[in-house]
């Protein structure tokens, strides 16, 4: 029986703004390696088992960036499945499951991965998962616990019995609990990761929450495929309560087992999280990007996009990106949240878009914007066109840096190559294309009384949007 990945990709990890943001989530972040996201760094820890095609539960904004990541890494086929709105994580893994059974014509093992955890000592990993399969095939429905290094209060924990067996769940602990939960040696941090049979999981869903196990099913009998992604109806899940998978199934259920692992692991959740986990220098700094430091300690400084320097500071968290920084005391780390919910209280975007915004076309990023005007920088990706649109209330001038952009600008079809431009009318139906074999650059300048994004009619998207 082979075993199906199942990444849990819903979050956008509002505690690691600026760099996260709601619609370049986390677990789309090389945090921890410089070449890999979060997300490909969980998908490629399975390969080395013998595992089928992944599913990958996922925020349906976040959808042509997940499968790109996919697809960057090897993974050629995968089902995509669009949550219409985060419900926790019993539903998402209910969607999992029935897609699982659906997808592999029968029952299925299923490892269940949230898309942020870090993971190094792959041999351990692969040791405890195999430990698992064997009480899957019996009917378990298993998860795994780490064991604690430290007394942390920001995870839950597990209290392990004989054989595998679940003594009891319990919520994240204060300080003094979590160390008589280390000293005791019972005790092991709740991963948050499972492996189980995907009607196991349904039966005793059904058995305990069936409320959640009809809602999402009818959702789910409902599903429409696009392109590749299966997209659930938004109104039926809508009406799923929400709910975590421990208070749902793990906790009520008679079948649950927790299989200790003893290698690395992180929950990546936030900066101080991130600091933990990462290699330090001399004087116990984690500095990434263009950075200085002198005379600074304990500190995390990230810089994106210019230089950042640090002088006689110590216990901070300092993190620069083209629109935004964060200096931060490193013990207030969950206090970004606070920071994230002003921003979107006074209506601001810093919560939502980098300055370089990603599209399955390609990105673009703002470099001047006014009271009616706005300079874009465009790329485009070889092969790839635009929606064919209009707009009521901006104007727009395309000028080619480089490549070639094969335009529709109302009736007329053109070409246009390096240094040469054309402009779009207010009102006028256009679509941009790259026929060519490299990238397309191009500034666009936009005039108008109105330039939000959502000035867009769209005539026909091959994207689905």
């Amino acid at each position: 029986m082979k075993i199906i990945p199942v990444i849990l990709s819903g979050g956008v990890g509002s505690r690691l703004w600026p760099l996260s943001r709601e619609h370049f989530p986390k677990q789309c972040l090389p945090l921890t390696d410089k070449e890999y996201s979060l997300l490909q760094q969980t998908m490629l820890r399975t390969l080395s088992l013998e595992v089928a095609d992944p599913i990958v539960v996922c925020n349906e904004d976040h959808r042509f960036l997940i499968a790109q990541q996919l697809q960057s890494i090897g993974v050629k086929k995968s089902s995509i499945v669009l949550e219409p709105k985060g419900r926790n994580t019993a539903p998402a893994i209910a969607l999992a499951a029935l897609e699982a059974l659906r997808s592999q014509s029968g029952d299925a093992l299923m490892l269940v991965l949230p898309a942020d955890h870090v993971i190094r000592d792959i041999a351990a990993f692969e040791t405890t998962i195999k430990q698992a399969v064997e009480l899957a095939k019996q009917d378990a429905l298993v998860t795994f616990g780490v064991q604690p290094t430290r007394p942390e209060t920001g995870y839950g924990y597990i209290r392990s019995g004989d054989n595998f067996s679940v003594v009891e769940f319990v919520e994240k602990p204060n300080l003094a609990k979590a160390q008589a939960y280390l000293d005791s040696g019972e005790y092991l941090w709740n991963s948050g990761m499972f492996l189980f049979r995907a009607k196991a999981f349904l039966d005793e869903l059904s058995a305990h929450r069936d409320d959640i196990f009809q809602a999402v099913n009818l959702a789910y009998q409902q599903r429409t495929e696009d392109l590749d992604f299966v997209r659930i109806d938004a109104e039926l899940f809508a009406q799923c309560p929400e709910e975590s998978i421990d208070f749902a199934v793990m906790e009520p259920t008679k079948k649950a087992k927790v299989v200790p692992y003893a290698g690395d692991w992180s929950d990546i959740g936030a900066w101080d999280a991130l600091y933990d986990y990462a290699d330090k220098d001399a004087d116990n700094n984690v500095l990434l990007g263009d950075v200085m430091s002198e005379g600074s300690s304990h500190c995390l400084i990230r810089s994106e996009s210019r230089l950042v320097a640090a002088v006689g500071v110590s216990d901070l968290v300092i993190v620069e990106t083209a629109d935004a920084v964060l200096v931060m005391d490193k013990n207030n780390a969950q206090d970004v949240k606070k920071i994230v919910k002003r921003i979107k209280a006074e209506g601001r975007e810093e919560h939502m878009y980098h300055t370089t915004v990603h599209r399955p076309w390609g990105t673009y990023q703002t470099v001047d914007l006014g009271g009616r005007h706005q300079v874009k920088r465009i790329m485009v990706k070889p092969g790839e066109k635009l929606s064919v649109q209009m707009h009521h209330h901006r104007a727009e001038h395309w000028v080619v840096v480089s490549g070639t952009a094969k335009v529709q600008n109302g009736d007329r079809e053109i070409l246009l190559t390096e240094n040469e431009s054309t402009y779009i009318p207010v009102g006028v139906v256009h679509a941009l294309e790259n026929p060519g074999k490299i990238p397309l650059e191009l500034v666009e300048v936009q005039s108008g009384s109105y330039l939000g994004e959502d000035d867009i009619v769209r005539f026909s998207d091959r994207y689905g949007r």
